[in-house]
């Protein structure tokens, strides 16, 4: 279950989201965040210890959607391929976000000068996705109804299927975000071949 969030937290998250993305990473100092939240640097310090942390924390809270799909998801339906379909329409949403995108821009445009920078990122946003889907697809395994031979690769192909060829055109600004039909037309043709081809599952 996912806690809510401290109030003097979020306001510094969202504060932060406005100002990494009207100004760019470097040209924002935790003075100017503080201040925007509004926060004493005290209180702003307190949750974040340094910008880097911060940015992650924010690139984190644009996953929580999906992850609190993944999560409710699961315990709500023993439907495998609905419950992949609801994982992979919050999914889409979270990838093609308005904000999502802008954030991973500035991510790899800081990302010479600041390497640790996507580390952060990943390890707050992608990675904890990528290993709740791992572990869901192990405890299929463990009951008994699918065979998956090797669950790492099987949720790097899931969420790999749906980015497709649609994602770097528009992660590079030179497509418009999919409409909601073309993001279900995408997700209506991964999950049976998904099911098939790589859960190996009889529809």
């Amino acid at each position: 279950m996912i806690k809510s969030i401290d109030p003097k937290r979020q306001a510094i998250i969202d504060a932060a989201t406005r100002m990494f993305l009207a100004h760019g990473y470097r040209n924002v100092s935790m003075d100017k965040i503080a201040q925007a939240a509004p926060v004493s640097k005290a209180t702003l310090y307190n949750h974040f210890d340094s910008k880097p942390a911060l940015l992650a924390a924010v690139v984190s809270a644009l996953c929580t959607a999906l992850l609190r799909t993944m999560t409710e998801t699961v315990t709500e339906s023993d439907d495998v391929e609905n419950n992949l379909k609801k994982i992979a329409t919050s999914f889409m949403d979270l990838l093609f976000a308005e904000d999502g995108l802008a954030i991973y821009r500035l991510v790899i445009a800081e990302s010479h000068d600041f390497p640790e920078l996507g580390q952060l990122v990943y390890e707050s946003g992608p990675l904890p996705a990528l290993n709740w889907l791992e572990n869901y697809l192990r405890r299929l395994n463990a009951g008994g109804r699918f065979n998956i031979a090797d669950p790492t690769f099987a949720a790097n192909a899931f969420f790999n299927l749906l980015k497709g060829d649609l994602y770097l055109p528009c992660l590079l600004a030179i497509k418009p975000l999919p409409s909601t039909d073309e993001k279900n037309r995408v997700i209506n043709q991964v999950i049976p071949f998904y099911m098939r081809g790589i859960l190996h599952a009889d529809q």
